[in-house]
């Protein structure tokens, strides 16, 4: 265990961070989920752009990686337009 108060702050910050980071990332994955489940054009269109925002702000506060945000970006866009 940690000696020192500066030790036991930096545990309190991380395991604050771990949370709210597997929060955020499941938060995605459902979102990533609901838009795969889709199968009206109409709604999958209209939740795409939201689903995209969330995957690049995850991006941007390093919670997952930009190629596997681009990746999944490209998966749903082709997804999208491939609805009838």
């Amino acid at each position: 265990m940690a000696n020192h108060k500066s030790a036991l702050k930096r545990i309190r910050q991380s395991d604050k961070k771990r949370l709210l980071n597997k929060y955020q990332h499941k938060t995605a994955r459902n979102a990533v989920r609901n838009l795969r489940a889709t199968t009206v054009k109409k709604d999958a269109t209209a939740l795409l752009p939201k689903v995209v925002a969330l995957l690049d702000k995850l991006t941007k506060r390093n919670i997952i990686h930009k190629n596997k945000a681009a990746n999944l970006k490209s998966k749903l866009t082709k997804h999208v337009n491939a609805l009838a």
